[in-house]
C-alpha cells in the first residue's frame, strides 16, 4: 500500500548517466504535479525538477542541460534522466506527487557519483 515508490539509484562514475523512476499507486487518481527532490549529505532537501499535468517542466539551475524529467501518464510514472553526472549530484533522491489537496513522498533512492 505504499503510494509512491522510487527506483533506479546506484553508484556511477563522474560523467555517467542514471535514470530514476517514480511510480504512483492506482489509488492516486488525479495527479497535477510530479517532481524530484534531493537531499545531499548534511544539506536540506531541494527541488531538482518537476512536471505538471499539462507537461510544463521546471529545473534547478544546477541541473539544467543535464537532467530531463518526463512522465508516463498511463502508468502514473515520472522519470528523471540524469546525464553528465557530477560528484555534487550525490544525494538521496525523493519523488513528490501532488493531487491538489494532498502530497505524497516516496522513501528515496540513493545516487552516488564517485570514481
Amino acid at each position: 500500500q505504499v503510494p509512491v515508490v522510487e527506483s533506479g539509484g546506484g553508484l556511477v562514475q563522474p560523467g555517467g548517466s542514471l535514470r530514476l523512476s517514480c511510480a504512483a499507486s492506482g489509488s492516486i487518481l488525479t495527479i497535477y504535479y510530479m517532481g524530484w527532490y534531493r537531499q545531499p549529505p548534511g544539506k536540506q532537501r531541494e527541488l531538482v525538477a518537476g512536471i505538471t499535468s499539462g507537461g510544463s517542466t521546471n529545473y534547478a539551475d544546477s541541473v539544467k542541460g543535464r537532467f530531463t524529467i518526463s512522465r508516463d501518464g498511463a502508468k502514473n510514472t515520472v522519470y528523471l534522466q540524469m546525464n553528465s553526472l557530477k560528484s555534487e549530484d550525490t544525494a538521496v533522491y525523493y519523488c513528490n506527487v501532488n493531487e491538489g489537496l494532498r502530497t505524497y513522498w516516496g522513501q528515496g533512492t540513493q545516487v552516488t557519483v564517485s570514481s
